[in-house]
Parts: C-alpha cells; structure tokens; sequence
C-alpha cells in the first residue's frame, strides 16, 4: 500500500529504504567505530549482520512461505542479481590490500546511490502465490530484498 501511494516501486522500499531505517542504530556504531580507527570492529559489525541474515532469515522466509503454501522462492530478476554480483566485486576489491582512505568509501557510497536509483525508476512486479496471501507474500518479498540488500552493503 505504502508503494502505492507513495508511487515508488516495492524494490526501492525494500532494498533502500527498509535496511537503511531498520538498522540505522547498526550502521550508526559501525560509522563511529570507522570514525575512530577501528576498521576491524566496522567491518565485523556491517558484514556479520549481513551473513547472519542472508545465512539464516532469508532461508526462513522461503521455509516459512512454503510451509503456508505461498509460492516464495530466490528467483531474482537481472536487476537484483546484477547489483548483488558487483557490490560483491567493488567490496572485494575495496577490501583486498586492507587499508582504506576516503576514496574508498567515495566509491562505495556512489555504488550504493547508483543501486538505489536503479531500484527506483525499475517497476519489478510482485510475484504472488494464492490470490489472497498478497500482504503476507509482500512483506516476505520486501524482507528478502532487504536481506539482500544487507549482504550488499
């Protein structure tokens, strides 16, 4: 409903907007961490919240879902899987000699903003199981893009 009125398509909401709200307290202490030299503790706060959940929740959705019979699974369109597969190219190379400076991070924050507006002119549609399961099918899509949206950042 939110997409909607709001005219933004659900992938935006999902993927941008919900993980950047959600976990707004988590990337705040992993900035302050960033702020005081400890790339270490940084890296482990942002990158293990994203593997415990692409590890563990967005596999309980898909159980969960087809335990209620609601047709779930992680068939991604071009988009999703495209900005997963370079997110995870740009951050392995970002990571590699294990130092950082600001250019870095300039080339991150740009990749997520080009991410982000991708997702935001991109009307993916809904793919829903039994005709009346739409809000619970909804919430278990937003949940998953958001956990890919996690393991992305």
């Amino acid at each position: 409903d939110a997409s909607d009125s709001w005219g933004i398509s659900v992938s935006f909401i999902s993927i941008i907007l919900l993980p950047i709200v959600g976990n707004a307290a988590e990337h705040a202490g992993a900035i302050i961490f960033a702020f005081k030299n400890k790339l270490d503790i940084s890296l482990g706060v942002a990158l293990g919240s994203a593997t415990q959940i692409s590890m563990f929740v967005v596999p309980l959705c898909v159980i969960t879902a087809w335990i209620m019979g609601i047709k779930m699974d992680l068939n991604f369109n071009l988009l999703e899987t495209g900005s997963l597969a370079l997110s995870i190219i740009v951050m392995a190379f970002a990571l590699q000699d294990g130092t950082s400076h600001y250019m870095k991070g300039l080339v991150l924050l740009l990749l997520y903003i080009v991410i982000g507006a991708c997702f935001f002119v991109s009307k993916t549609p809904l793919r829903f199981g039994r005709v009346g399961d739409k809000d619970f099918h909804a919430f278990c899509y937003s949940f998953a893009m958001s956990c890919v949206a996690l393991s992305e950042s």
